[in-house]
């Protein structure tokens, strides 16, 4: 189950990424969003979560991982945002948290992305590379290169690890790679 911030962009990426055939075709994968709370801040959509994964886990259900995806947002950050991390880890909750916002992780597709950027030059970024309206996302355009925007993430998680640079100021950074990870066999 996934409990993502964006109202938009996320869940089309989400519902482009469950299409594809090696998403599709793993019998363990059913992602499911919860639409309910697209839209909300970090810190409720994890209350959501943890609400869900004990739900889950009383009911011993199908689900069993539960994951929110949200953004840090620069200039200014999520209110919370520390307690919404502490609640995930104290709930089970998996985080794919990107810093700025969502927009650097779609960046991440086409291209290396390397030093600070606030949401507004996220958003540029990832604007050079799709020709989508707003916040909409041509998930055709995405899903081919999801392979190389985890790589590229990965490679700036190292990046902040060696910096010595911890979060929230591990700008640019995506944990998406990681929800790519639960959800795509390895081949």
């Amino acid at each position: 189950m996934v409990f993502c911030e964006g109202e938009r962009t996320e869940p089309e990426y989400l519902e482009a990424l469950k299409r594809e055939r090696a998403v599709h075709d793993a019998a363990a994968v059913d992602v499911r969003i919860d639409w309910a709370t697209t839209g909300s801040a970090p810190i409720t959509l994890v209350t959501a979560a943890a609400n869900a994964r004990a739900m889950a886990d009383a009911e011993e259900s199908e689900i069993d991982e539960v994951w929110c995806i949200f953004d840090v947002e620069w200039p200014t950050n999520h209110p919370k945002l520390v307690d919404a991390i502490d609640l995930a880890q104290r709930s089970g909750v998996k985080l794919a948290i990107s810093n700025p916002c969502f927009e650097l992780w779609l960046a991440l597709h086409f291209t290396d992305c390397s030093r600070w950027l606030n949401n507004s030059q996220a958003r540029r970024a990832r604007r050079g590379h799709d020709a989508a309206e707003g916040k909409g996302l041509a998930g055709k355009t995405y899903m081919p290169l999801r392979i190389q925007a985890s790589d590229r993430a990965r490679s700036l998680d190292a990046k902040h690890i060696a910096d010595g640079t911890e979060f929230p100021h591990d700008n640019p950074s995506s944990g998406m790679h990681r929800f790519l990870d639960a959800v795509e066999p390895s081949p």
